[in-house]
C-alpha cells in the first residue's frame, strides 16, 4: 500500500470533522462571500492547524481568489490545495545520509512511540540494504535497552547498550566508535523522554551532541522530534521546548490515525519552520511512511 492509501486511511477521522462542512462552504463560493472565508478559518482552527496557520491560509486565499478572479468552488479548493501545500514545503523534506556512518538522533517524551518509530526505521533501511546500529541512549526509562533490543532483532540491526543507569553519552560514544569499526552505515540512537521542561534532560542532548560533532565531524546528522499527532498542540509546546536544545532537523509524528486533529502538521511546519519527514498511520512494520506534502493536503482537502 502507498503513501495516498495508507495517508487517506490515516486521516479518515481529521476529515470526518472536515469534509461535510469543506465540501458544503466550497458548493456554495460565490466569489464575493466572506462568510466563506470565516468558515473556512473556522474549521482549520478546529482541525488543529492553529491560529496562525489557518488565518495565514485564508488570507492568502483570499489574495489569490481577488488576483486569480477566481468564481467557482473548486477552482478555490484547488487553490487552497496549491496554498497548503507550499506550506508544509519547508526544510529539506528527505532524510540526509551522507557520510558513514551517518546519525539519526530521536528525541521526545515519553510515550509518543520513539522506540516503535526507531525499530521502525532500522526495519525500513535495513530493507534497503543499510547496515544498521542501534544506541540505547535512554538508560533511565525502565526495559527501554530491552524494548530497543527487540526491536533489534526483527530488524537485524545491531545494539549497543550499557546498563540502567548508565551515562547516556557514554553509551552515544561506544555505538559511534562499534558503528565504525564494524563498517555500519546508520547508527540510531535512542535518548531519553521525561518531560521537556527538565534542564538536565536539555543538558544531556546537548553534550550527546557535542559527542556526536566531535567523533563525527563530515557526516550527516538527523535530529528527528517524535511527536504524538493525538496531542495537538501540546506537541507543538513540547517541539519548541526541544528545538532549543536539540538542533532539530525535522519531525515524526506518530499516530496520525488515531487523530481528529491532523492539521497539527501545518502548525508544526509553520511555527516552527520543520519539515514533517516520516508519519505513522498504524502499528505495523511498514506503516511509518516518508512525508508527502502534496498527496496529504489533497487527501485532507478533497
Amino acid at each position: 500500500m502507498g503513501f495516498f492509501e495508507k495517508i487517506k486511511s490515516g486521516l479518515a477521522r481529521t476529515k470526518q470533522n472536515m469534509t461535510v462542512s469543506m465540501n458544503n462552504m466550497f458548493a456554495s463560493f460565490t466569489g464575493e462571500n466572506e462568510e466563506f472565508f470565516d468558515e473556512l478559518e473556522e474549521t482549520l482552527i478546529l482541525a488543529d492547524a492553529g491560529v496562525e496557520t489557518a488565518t495565514g491560509a485564508v488570507e492568502r486565499l483570499r489574495e489569490v481568489t481577488k488576483q486569480r478572479g477566481l468564481r467557482g468552488g473548486e477552482e478555490v479548493r484547488a487553490a487552497l490545495t496549491e496554498i497548503m501545500t507550499e506550506m508544509l514545503c519547508v526544510g529539506e523534506q528527505s532524510l540526509r545520509m551522507e557520510g558513514k556512518p551517518a546519525v539519526i538522533l530521536m528525541v521526545g517524551v515519553n510515550g509518543v512511540g520513539k522506540t516503535t518509530t526507531i525499530g521502525k526505521l532500522a526495519t525500513r533501511f535495513g530493507a534497503e540494504g543499510k547496515k544498521i546500529l542501534l544506541c540505547a541512549g535512554d538508560t533511565f526509562r525502565a526495559a527501554a535497552a530491552e524494548q530497543l533490543g527487540i526491536w533489534a532483532q526483527r530488524s537485524g540491526a545491531d545494539i549497543v547498550r550499557h546498563e540502567e543507569g548508565s551515562d547516556p553519552a557514554a553509551v552515544v560514544f561506544d555505538s559511534i566508535a562499534a558503528a565504525k569499526a564494524r563498517g555500519k552505515d546508520l547508527v540510531i540512537i535512542d535518548t531519553a523522554g521525561r518531560l521537556h521542561n527538565k534542564q538536565n534532560l536539555m543538558n544531556e542532548l546537548a553534550k550527546i551532541r557535542r559527542i556526536i560533532s566531535r567523533e563525527l565531524p563530515d557526516v550527516s546528522v538527523e535530529t528527528l522530534l517524535v511527536l504524538d499527532a493525538t496531542t495537538g498542540q501540546n506537541g507543538l509546546l513540547q517541539a519548541k521546548s526541544f528545538k532549543e536544545a536539540a538542533d532539530l532537523t525535522g519531525v515524526v509524528l506518530t499516530k496520525l490515525d488515531g487523530t481528529a486533529k491532523g492539521g497539527i502538521v501545518f502548525a508544526i511546519a509553520q511555527e516552527l519552520e520543520l519539515p514533517v519527514k516520516f508519519v505513522g498511520v498504524g502499528e505495523q512494520q511498514d506503516d511509518l511512511m516518508p512525508f508527502e506534502a502534496q498527496a496529504f493536503v489533497e487527501e485532507l482537502l478533497q
